[in-house]
């Protein structure tokens, strides 16, 4: 377990704080040429051969055939031309390597003959200095896996969620490596689920400010309980985040659970503590989703509040500029006999009385809470 832990260190993304641009794998193949396969490698003993740096696909199978150990191929959105000699090469199902090529899949875990396929959503944030309601929060990218007995291939879409870092770890681990092309499914696996695990961290800083903006009191002359834009686009990139990880539980808890004749025994208990870590960040997803709508309803609640309280000020007004408009409209009246229409006092009276009235009223609005 302490050698998973280690290997975790090594592996685990910084998403927050990372501020180094993305440069692809690591590879040793000829940068000028023209293809999808970015590193083709073959390991043997735990330990990647440094003779078999710039072999293809089939140079790398045939060393595989001859001496044993594995070969783990990598590649970077290839196209159907591309992928269609190594899927030939490999025997891999049309159905799996449609899925590959396309892209935009549900994470998933199919077995094809000897071929398992795994389909996982790499997530990664989106650094921004403010969240707006036109932020991107999180960026999704995919990894598919196909595990065999003797290989493995990742093809990855996407800009983000480079496996360097993870290849480079597991050459250090030789004795992890040695497992086979299980101990790569299970570190691609523990990679994403590590990645979900910084983004839910970052996600929850985010909602924090939300929350904050809702319920502390308003700077004068702002609205009310922040903006609804913002709490309802950090509620769609939560639901994005929720569609990567939800369904890759079930994958999670098969490979931990169900004995399968391509993962080795001493591999298959370690993807139970990645199940493990996936449950909880689902818990936290949904959590996320549930507080988001509280939130937003407590938005709405806020600004309705504040439209009566509006309205209240506005009737109130209304009641106050009644008394003078009524009392004004009698005495507009053409008639000849009015009271004190003749009298010396009786403009001044009227005017008092009004402002009387108008006080009285305002004065019992204002205790009330009206105005």
């Amino acid at each position: 377990m302490s050698m998973i832990r280690d290997l975790r260190a090594a592996v685990r993304p910084s998403l927050r704080k990372s501020s180094t641009p993305y440069n692809g794998y690591d590879t040793t193949r000829d940068p000028s040429a023209s293809s999808a396969v970015v590193d083709c490698a073959v390991y043997r003993d735990g330990r990647r051969l440094e003779s078999t740096a710039c072999l293809t696909p089939h140079e790398a199978m045939l060393r595989v055939r001859e001496g044993g150990g594995f070969a783990w191929i990598g590649l970077h959105e290839p196209t159907e031309a591309e992928f269609a000699g190594i899927a030939a090469e490999f025997g891999l199902h049309p159905l799996a390597v449609e899925d590959a090529v396309h892209a935009h899949q549900r994470p998933k875990l199919e077995r094809y003959d000897d071929t398992l396929f795994t389909v996982f959503k790499t997530i990664h944030y989106v650094e921004h200095a403010e969240l707006t309601a036109t932020s991107e929060v999180v960026e999704t990218g995919e990894v598919m896996c196909f595990t065999g007995r003797d290989f493995v291939i990742t093809v990855r879409h996407g800009g983000k969620g480079s496996l360097r870092a993870l290849r480079h770890g597991l050459q250090k681990d030789a004795e992890l490596l040695s497992k086979g092309p299980s101990a790569v499914l299970h570190a691609i696996a523990d990679h994403v689920v590590d990645g979900y695990i910084a983004v839910a961290e970052a996600v929850q800083d985010d909602i924090d400010e939300v929350e904050i903006d809702v319920f502390s009191a308003p700077a004068k002359g702002s609205p009310r309980g922040g903006d609804a834009g913002r709490i309802y686009q950090l509620k769609r990139e939560v639901l994005e985040f929720k569609r990567a990880v939800s369904p890759l539980l079930r994958p999670m808890q098969l490979l931990s659970e169900r004995p399968m004749r391509l993962v080795d025994p001493d591999i298959q208990k370690y993807f139970r503590d990645v199940a493990d870590h996936l449950a909880r960040v689902q818990e936290e997803v949904i959590g996320f989703d549930e507080l988001l709508n509280s939130i937003l309803q407590a938005n709405l609640a806020q600004a309705t509040v504040a439209q009566n309280e509006d309205m209240r000020k506005i009737t109130s007004w209304a009641a106050i500029i009644a008394v003078p408009t009524a009392v004004c409209g009698i005495y507009g009246m053409n008639f000849d006999h009015m009271p004190e229409l003749k009298w010396k006092y009786g403009y001044p009276l009227v005017l008092t009385g009004i402002a009387v009235v108008c006080f009285a009223i305002h004065r019992t609005l204002k205790r009330n809470g009206w105005l």
